[in-house]
C-alpha cells in the first residue's frame, strides 16, 4: 500500500508517493495555480495523483490515504482551510472537495509546519522522541510540536503558532497584527532588513561589497556569510539575531523540556556557525542549566510531502 502526500505552497505544489517507511517513491513539483480558486487546485491535485500512479506503476486501489499540508490554519475537524493567505484560501472546504474526487480514500489536512514536525518524527531528527520542537526560520517563523510521540495540534485543535509568541512588549509590528512576535525578530526577513540598513548607511562592509551597493540584492545568506567572514557590521547583526533566537528557544524549552529542538528553513543552512553558538546561548539562558539538543532539521524540502503522507498514523 502507498500514501499520497501534497505540500501546497504559494509558489509550488510538491507531491509524492510515499511508502509506510516514509520513503518517497515518486516526486513532483509544479507551479501553484495562483488566483484560479481552490477548485482549480483540486483539479491539479487529481491530475497529479493519476500521473504519479502511472509513473510508479501503482493503481488507485493501492492508495491507503491522501494527506495535504497547507501554509495556514485548519479548523478543528480537519476539514476546512480557515485561512491560507499565500494560497488565497479562506474557509475553503478542501477535504470535501477532494473527497468528491477520491471516494472511499481517507483524506487528511494539516498545517505545513505541523506536517513537517511529523516528518521529522517518522524519518528525521525526531526519531524515537516523545517530546520535540521544530522551528522553521524563513520569510516568517513556523513551528510544530511533537508531544506524547504524536503531532500536537493544540488543545482545542487550532494548531500551534510558535512564531507568534510575543518576545518583546510593544516591539515591531508583526504581519499577524500584534507587536514583538518571535517572527519579527527571528525570521530571515529580520536579517534582510538589518542588512539593507547597513547598505543604505554607506558603511564600509562586506555586505555592501557582496551586493555592490544595491540594497535590493541583500538576502539572509549574504548577511550570514558576511558574518562568517568576520565583517564587523554583519557580526553585530548576527549577534543580535542569536540573542533573540536563543531567548525564544529558551522560553519554549522551559515550557516543554523537549528531547530535541530542530531548526529548519533557509537560516538553518548556516550550519555549525549558527548551531554551535545557538546551543551555547540557549544553555546559558536555560532555567534547567543543561545543554539542550538543538540540531538542523533533516527532512527540509521533503518534510511537507512525508508529513502529509503520514497523517494517517497520527490519528
Amino acid at each position: 500500500m502507498i500514501r499520497i502526500g501534497f505540500d501546497i505552497g504559494g509558489t509550488n505544489i510538491k507531491a509524492g508517493i510515499v511508502d509506510k517507511e516514509s520513503n518517497i517513491l515518486v516526486k513532483r513539483n509544479i507551479p501553484f495555480p495562483k488566483g484560479q480558486g481552490y477548485q482549480k487546485t483540486v483539479e491539479v491535485l487529481e491530475e497529479l495523483v493519476y500521473s504519479m500512479l502511472i509513473e510508479g506503476a501503482n493503481t488507485f486501489d493501492d492508495i491507503e490515504a491522501i494527506g495535504i499540508a497547507v501554509p495556514g490554519s485548519i479548523d478543528p475537524s480537519g476539514e476546512i482551510v480557515i485561512n491560507a493567505h499565500n494560497l488565497g484560501f479562506h474557509n475553503v472546504p478542501l477535504k470535501a472537495a477532494l473527497s468528491e474526487k477520491f471516494r472511499q480514500i481517507p483524506i487528511f489536512l494539516a498545517n505545513d509546519a505541523n506536517a513537517a514536525a511529523l516528518a521529522e518524527l517518522y524519518a528525521g531528527a525526531f526519531k524515537g522522541c516523545n517530546t520535540a520542537v521544530l522551528l522553521t526560520l524563513g520569510t516568517g517563523v513556523g513551528g510544530g510540536l511533537i508531544l506524547g510521540g504524536k503531532m500536537f495540534n493544540g488543545g482545542m485543535g487550532h494548531g500551534v503558532e510558535l512564531g507568534h509568541i510575543i518576545l518583546m512588549q510593544n516591539g515591531p509590528l508583526c504581519t499577524c497584527g500584534n507587536r514583538g512576535c518571535v517572527e519579527t525578530f527571528c525570521s530571515a526577513t529580520w536579517l534582510i532588513k538589518q542588512g539593507v540598513e547597513v547598505v543604505k548607511s554607506g558603511k564600509n562592509s562586506v555586505i555592501s561589497a557582496k551586493v555592490k551597493g544595491d540594497d535590493k540584492r541583500v538576502n539572509a545568506k549574504i548577511v550570514l556569510d558576511s558574518a562568517k567572514e568576520g565583517d564587523p557590521e554583519a557580526l553585530l547583526i548576527f549577534n543580535q539575531y542569536m540573542d533573540y533566537l536563543s531567548s525564544a528557544i529558551a522560553s519554549i524549552a522551559v515550557l516543554l523540556d523537549p528531547e530535541t529542538i530542530a531548526i529548519g528553513g533557509g537560516v538553518s543552512l548556516a550550519g555549525a556557525f549558527l548551531f554551535e553558538r545557538l546551543n551555547d546561548m540557549v544553555e546559558e539562558k536555560s532555567f534547567f542549566k543543561y545543554r539542550h539538543k538543538i540540531v538542523p532539521a533533516i527532512m527540509q524540502n521533503d518534510a511537507g510531502i512525508v508529513g502529509a503522507a503520514q497523517l494517517l498514523d497520527n490519528r
